[in-house]
């Protein structure tokens, strides 16, 4: 499930870093944990974008000049997308780096069933390192066209749906097809103009912050339609619950694809 909070921008021209996953990722995780509602405090299956304006790239960062911003939030899970709603939308202003922001409203994606093929593209970046790896190798350069890249992907995924506690041993098993397969065209094109797909991100981490490489690109993933619905609701890759790894469908206009969204606030017992 996947939901849209849109704020209102109260002072047009501020600026975030280019990459402000971080920032995001601590701003939820302290309303996770400062809610009276410690129904979630443990809970880290979900997903988010990096916040959506109209922007100019300067020194600084990204420069917003857009009257509102959105941020997309993806889970499972329902209740605690409402719950993080509901904790967002009791305040009157949220700041986030420079920015001033007002809560206004929610819309829900609507998303078709997912296929044995599908295409995705990156709206954050993708993070693919070894479970327990130092921080060295989290920044070691892993081409998305190898087997090794896809591997540490299909391990992550399935370590992480083990652990979500939403399918049984026989399903896990089953999920057995698994293959990133990135698009060639796109990574040519960079390649010919000399940008980079592959850049260095900051995470935190257990109140440390540390570096980890991240991918942009376009791609096609071979897996079941559970392996791929899952991906879509809480990432793909490592740190998904910082904000890494988000994805959306290639080639389909998201804005045609939202109705309005009304939350359930109430807390849970």
């Amino acid at each position: 499930m996947r939901v849209r909070i849109i704020f209102k921008l109260k002072n047009r021209g501020a600026n975030l870093p280019f990459h402000h996953q971080f920032i995001l990722a601590n701003f939820i995780s302290d309303i996770i944990e400062n809610s009276s509602d410690t129904s979630f405090s443990d809970y880290d299956f979900y997903n988010f974008s990096g916040l959506k304006g109209q922007t100019r790239i300067n020194k600084n960062g990204l420069h917003y000049y857009s009257s509102h911003v959105t941020l997309v939030l993806s889970s499972p899970k329902q209740e605690f997308l409402d719950f993080l709603l509901g904790e967002i939308f009791k305040k009157e202003e949220i700041e986030l780096g420079e920015l001033q922001l007002k809560p206004e409203s929610t819309e829900l994606e609507e998303v078709d069933g997912m296929d044995n093929e599908m295409k995705f593209i990156c709206i954050s970046p993708l993070v693919a390192i070894y479970s327990g790896s130092n921080n060295a190798d989290d920044k070691r350069l892993v081409s998305p066209e190898s087997d090794e890249f896809s591997d540490l992907l299909y391990d992550s995924t399935m370590e992480r749906m083990e652990d979500s506690a939403r399918f049984t041993k026989e399903q896990l098993n089953s999920f057995n097809k698994f293959q990133f397969v990135p698009d060639q065209g796109y990574l040519k094109k960079l390649k010919e103009r000399h940008k980079k797909f592959a850049r260095i991100y900051a995470v935190s981490e257990q109140q440390e912050r540390h570096e980890v490489r991240g991918y942009t690109l376009p791609f096609k993933l071979h897996a079941a339609p559970e392996v791929q619905q899952f991906i879509f609701n809480c990432g793909l890759g490592n740190y998904t619950d910082k904000g890494f790894g988000m994805l959306d469908l290639a080639n389909v206009g998201s804005v045609k694809r939202t109705v309005p969204y009304s939350f359930s606030n109430t807390e849970l017992s």
